[in-house]
């Protein structure tokens, strides 16, 4: 199979089923003496492992990370860096499409098309975000919405982020939005959201102006995120009915360097980071795995009913918070990486 890289210079390959033994990835080209350990990535891996709400698949996993290559005595040693993440309860996928291309389905659990794929994204995600630490970015990311409800920024809480089990930076969101939750669930249907990711601290340069633009590799990163719909920078698709005057950044002269009076661009100004918060957004779809009874067709073509039993979440957007924000800060290390030898005063340094 392929298409289970990414990264350029940083790389990550995914590996595992959903039912198998494992999961895990494996992560080339991080530099040798960082500080790593287990519960590095782990306190990402907990942020995404089921069971925690009402929301949540109830599928019990500990979801305990192990290093098994590329560190030693506490920092990173320059060669692959190797983890695993064993699966202990083993029991809709894209089964149509799998099929199709492959010729079988893993009908256990969905294998590779799974959501918990995203255990080896979120382990080398934890990696390219200690990088990132060391070198003064931030990467942080939330529910912005949650069905029709949308967090007000004007209450943002970083804190109460992690209070709440919809992930909402607004306590009064959170409130609506879970018993906008209630009510799906009680009625056996599923809601979607919106997951907004901010990258601080990223510096003017990061990018390409061609192909590889900031954007571009944010959004390819984003997109490859199972149900994942549609992504957005900055102002996004509200920038379509915008006008020159109202959505140009106006630049001006702070502290003897140039800033933003504004951000309509998130960040990313011709493919290339300009210096401001990197603003990105997720659309996730409704979960597809509902109680409902649903039309469908058998691998004989003829027509028929299913009912989908079994442990499945009735939102995403909580657990897919914590991927979001792996694969941008993947991402962003692997392009600021990148950006080292786009001049020879930067390859000196």
């Amino acid at each position: 199979m392929a298409g289970s890289s990414w990264g350029t210079l940083l790389r990550m390959t995914t590996w595992g089923e959903s039912h198998g033994s494992g999961l895990g990835a494996v992560v080339d080209g991080c530099p040798a003496g960082l500080p790593l350990c287990e519960e590095d990535i782990q306190r990402y891996l907990d942020r995404r492992r089921p069971g925690q709400s009402r929301y949540t698949t109830k599928r019990q996993e500990a979801d305990r990370a192990e290093i098994l290559s590329g560190v030693f005595e506490g920092k990173t040693t320059g060669t692959p860096i190797s983890i695993l993440v064993r699966n202990t309860d083993q029991p809709g996928h894209a089964d149509y499409t799998f099929d199709q291309k492959y010729g079988f389905r893993d009908y256990r659990g969905g294998g590779r098309s799974s959501g918990r794929e995203t255990i080896g994204r979120v382990a080398a995600g934890a990696v390219a975000a200690k990088l990132l630490q060391e070198l003064g970015v931030e990467v942080i990311a939330y529910a912005r919405s949650i069905g029709p409800v949308e967090a007000d920024m004007g209450r943002f809480d970083r804190e109460e982020i992690g209070r709440n089990p919809v992930c909402m930076p607004d306590a009064e969101a959170a409130a609506k939005a879970e018993a906008y939750l209630q009510e799906q669930m009680e009625r056996q249907d599923s809601a979607g959201g919106v997951v907004e990711c901010v990258i601080r601290g990223l510096p003017a340069g990061v990018g390409e102006p061609v192909f590889e633009k900031l954007d571009a590799c944010l959004g390819h990163a984003l997109l490859s995120i199972g149900a994942v719909k549609g992504v957005e920078i900055g102002d996004g698709f509200a920038a379509a009915a915008s006008t020159g005057s109202v959505n140009n950044d106006m630049f001006y002269i702070k502290d003897g360097h140039g800033a933003k009076r504004t951000n309509h661009a998130g960040g990313i100004l011709g493919g290339i980071s300009d210096g401001s918060d990197v603003v990105i957004r997720a659309a996730f779809k409704p979960t597809p795995s509902i109680a409902r009874p649903q039309r469908t067709i058998t691998r004989q073509g003829e027509e028929t009913e299913a009912v989908i039993r079994g442990r499945h979440d009735p939102i995403i957007v909580p657990r897919a918070v914590v991927v979001v924000e792996a694969m941008a800060a993947f991402t962003a290390a692997d392009l600021l990486l990148q950006g080292l030898s786009s001049r020879l005063d930067s390859v000196r340094r």
